[in-house]
């Protein structure tokens, strides 16, 4: 009987000791999760302050005011636009294009497909 109550005691020893130790492990954790949500919180309002002031740079009247003292640029006039018509017409390729393509061979050629038989040419 006296054997049963030493190994009962011991067991209850270690038992005793592994609850503290899982206490312990889960009290480190929760101080380790409270400090990776302050660090998130403090990157959050950084990040809103960075928006602000992103947003309070990028303010076209602010932009426009830089325009007006840096570019000296002038007011538009009407005279300055001019009909599409008048446009030059773009330019012929320097290069011909490669004919190893075959996107654009397809599409150049559409009854070589394979896909739906070409209709009878008329």
């Amino acid at each position: 009987m006296r054997l049963v109550n030493i190994v009962i005691i011991v067991a209850l020893i270690f038992a005793a000791s592994a609850v503290y130790k899982i206490k312990f492990d889960s009290t480190l954790q929760a101080e380790r999760v409270a400090k990776l949500a302050g660090q998130l919180r403090r990157e959050r309002d950084a990040i809103a302050v960075l928006r602000a002031e992103w947003a309070r740079l990028d303010t076209p009247s602010r932009i426009q005011a830089f325009a007006d003292r840096h570019l000296k640029l002038q007011p538009v006039r009407p005279t300055q636009f001019d009909s599409l018509d008048h446009l030059a017409e773009r330019p012929a390729p320097a290069l011909p294009p490669a004919s190893a393509d075959p996107v654009g061979a397809a599409i150049a050629a559409p009854d070589t497909t394979g896909s739906v038989p070409a209709a009878p040419a008329r």
